[in-house]
């Protein structure tokens, strides 16, 4: 649903781009003033709104949960990394954790590199 509404604004954008840029070229008629670059820059401005809204604050949301993520992690929470690797918290610290995995071994990873809690 979300890359159906990214790749229709992507199409608004490509179409008003083209009907601002080819706009001004235009020669203007014999008499009539040059167009104005106020076009230029609300579009600019419009197109900057776009890019914060769709790219911008939704990786600063996926961020701060993450950041939330790190700062709840406890002893005994079933973790998955971001390599696929599923365990148990046996320890942690500032920059790294231990996780035990299924066959009884354990690994040390990276703190950031846990990428969700199991419930």
């Amino acid at each position: 649903m979300r890359r159906n509404i990214v790749s229709i604004l992507g199409a608004v954008v490509a179409l008003s781009a083209s009907v601002v840029f080819i706009g001004s070229c235009a020669v203007p008629a014999e008499g009539a003033e040059g167009g104005s670059n106020w076009t230029l820059i609300i579009f600019l401005g419009l197109m900057f709104v776009m890019f914060y809204f769709l790219m911008i604050r939704p990786q600063r949301k996926r961020q701060k949960e993450h950041q939330q993520l790190m700062a709840e992690l406890k002893r005994g929470d079933r973790v998955v990394t971001a390599g696929g690797i599923f365990g148990v918290i046996e320890s942690l610290s500032e920059d790294s954790i231990i996780i035990k995995v299924e066959s009884g071994a354990t690994m040390r990873v990276a703190r950031g590199s846990v990428a969700l809690k199991q419930e």
